[in-house]
C-alpha cells in the first residue's frame, strides 16, 4: 500500500506505467509470494527497474529464487548452473544494478531480484536506472528492501535449503489488504 501526498490510498500491482495521483508518481509495485520454506511464506513487494531490463510476460506458479554465489554477482557465479531458467536473488553493491542483471541474464536466469545490502532497510526503496555504459538487458531486474532480502536468505540458511519457491508476480487487487500476509518486519 502506497499513499500519496494528500493521504489517499491505492494499491498498485504490476503494471507497466507509473500510477499518477493529483499529479505525483508513484511507484510501480511488483509483488511476489514465498511459498517454501514456509516461515517466510509472505506476499512481498519488490519494484522493477527504472529505464532498463524487460517485464513479466508469464506468471510463474512456482519457480526458484536462488540465492547468487558471490551474493553480489559482480562476475562468474559460482552457482550459475542453479540460476539458469530461475530467478536470481542478489544483493547490491560491487557493480551496476545493470550490471547484475546483465551477469543473471549471461546465466540464463529468467529474472533478477535485487535487494538492498543495508538489511536493516524496511522502507527506502531504491530506484535502479541504467548505468551509462549503453548496454542493455532484457530480464525484468527488481529492487527488494534489505530487510526482505535478508529474512529470505536467513530462512534458506536456517533450513540448509538452496533456493526458496516462490510464485510471480502475484496479483493483489483482489486480496483484502488484511488478508495480505505481509512480512510482519514490513508491515507500516
Amino acid at each position: 500500500m502506497s499513499r500519496g501526498a494528500t493521504g489517499w490510498c491505492c494499491l498498485v500491482l504490476w503494471l507497466p506505467a507509473c500510477v499518477a495521483v493529483h499529479g505525483l508518481r508513484i511507484h510501480d509495485y511488483l509483488y511476489f509470494q514465498v511459498l517454501s520454506p514456509g516461515d517466510i511464506r509472505y506476499i512481498f513487494t519488490a519494484t522493477p527497474a527504472k529505464d532498463f531490463g524487460g517485464i513479466f510476460h508469464t506468471r510463474y506458479e512456482q519457480i526458484h529464487l536462488v540465492p547468487a554465489e558471490p551474493p553480489e554477482a559482480c562476475g562468474e557465479l559460482s552457482n550459475g548452473f542453479f540460476i539458469q531458467d530461475q530467478i536470481a536473488l542478489v544483493e547490491r553493491g560491487g557493480c551496476s544494478f545493470l550490471s547484475k542483471t546483465r551477469v543473471v541474464q549471461e546465466h540464463g536466469g529468467r529474472a533478477v531480484i535485487i535487494s538492498d545490502n543495508a538489511v536493516d532497510n524496511d522502507s527506502f526503496y531504491v530506484e535502479m536506472i541504467q548505468d551509462s555504459t549503453q548496454r542493455t538487458a532484457d530480464i525484468p531486474a527488481l529492487f527488494l528492501l534489505g530487510r526482505d532480502g535478508y529474512m529470505i536468505r536467513r530462512s534458506l540458511e536456517q533450513h540448509g535449503l538452496p533456493w526458496a519457491v516462490i510464485s510471480i508476480p502475484v496479483n493483489v487487487t483482489s486480496v483484502p489488504t488484511f488478508e495480505l500476509l505481509q512480512p510482519p518486519w514490513t508491515l507500516w
